[in-house]
């Protein structure tokens, strides 16, 4: 499904729209975008139309697109969604490099954040990064997630092996840090 609109201060998640499956096929040819993903290949825009209707029609997944400074920048998601469980794995990409650095990509995983603890009733939110992305270790580490392991050359990507960074975030833990 795809998810309601969530303000910030200076990025909103939005619904995807019959314009962003083409948003994802420059961005996915960038090899400097996907680096962090563990893609090997560029992607073609039906692939990606496919993909958003998917993510429109599932029951296990939530998906936005983050708009900043009046322009789409990237998506966000929550995806494998265990109703019994109460827990989901979450991922982020920031397609539009002249935004990274901005702290956009912090604001939404914290706006992703807030929505499955207070609005999808989750216990647990999982992700995973390649150790080298800094970046995003930092982001989601300002939004709770804590580190849990590390898988050692888990990926090969770029012509070697990268350690990819576990990471969560319990309700409980998050919702105390909100108070404090």
């Amino acid at each position: 499904m795809f998810g309601p609109v969530l303000r910030g201060d200076h990025v909103t998640l939005r619904p995807a729209d019959d314009s962003d499956p083409a948003r994802f096929v420059p961005w996915f040819a960038d090899m400097e975008v996907t680096r962090y993903l563990g893609r090997r290949t560029a992607v073609a825009l039906y692939y990606e139309v496919d993909t958003l209707k998917k993510f429109g029609e599932s029951e296990n997944t939530v998906f936005w697109m983050i708009e900043a400074d009046g322009e789409t920048i990237g998506a966000t998601g929550i995806h494998a969604i265990d109703w019994i469980n109460a827990h989901a794995t979450t991922g982020i990409v920031i397609g539009a490099k002249e935004h990274w650095r901005k702290g956009y990509a912090t604001e939404a995983m914290r706006l992703r954040t807030r929505y499955a603890f207070r609005e999808l009733n989750l216990h647990k939110l999982m992700t995973e990064v390649f150790v080298s992305n800094e970046a995003s270790r930092r982001a989601l580490e300002k939004n709770g997630y804590r580190t849990i392991g590390v898988s050692r050359e888990h990926f090969f990507t770029g012509g070697r092996w990268h350690d990819v960074w576990h990471g969560e975030v319990l309700r409980e833990d998050w919702e105390r840090a909100q108070t404090s």
